[in-house]
């Protein structure tokens, strides 16, 4: 481990990182759809998308209009293809398995989506901390 603080840092062969976002997302027009066996299998969806691409999904509520996600991504495959892969799937499937989904909505997803780091430790602490690296 290069430093610690009080962190669990995870790594691939190049990087160690600790990459948390905050993404939140709405079905198109705001519809009220994401209820019942719907909740339940997007639910899965984004469990087995996040397992495949080696995310760790730390937080995930379903609300009948949006989704929030937290969750711990690899930099190096990025959390906008993350995103991407969730939301393409996601439709697809829903909208198969759903027929009505596929009558009230052209398509699942708007096109947007928010997304927030969720990095907790000040500035200051880290400049300090490189900062000190040739007194050590």
């Amino acid at each position: 481990m290069l430093f610690s603080m009080g962190e669990t840092y995870k790594s691939n062969r190049n990087v160690f990182y600790s990459c948390h976002y905050h993404v939140v997302w709405c079905p198109k027009y705001r519809r009220k759809v994401l209820i019942g066996p719907i909740e339940t299998r997007l639910k899965e969806i984004i469990g087995q998308v996040c397992q495949e691409c080696r995310a760790e999904i730390e937080e995930l509520e379903i609300m009948p209009d949006h989704v929030h996600l937290l969750v711990d991504v690899d930099p190096q495959f990025g959390i906008h293809r993350l995103v991407k892969l969730i939301k393409g799937r996601s439709s697809r499937l829903l909208r198969q398995e759903f027929v009505a989904l596929k009558r009230k909505l052209p398509s699942l997803w708007t096109n947007s989506y928010f997304v927030g780091t969720t990095g907790g430790t000040p500035l200051s602490n880290i400049k300090h901390y490189i900062e000190q690296q040739k007194h050590v």
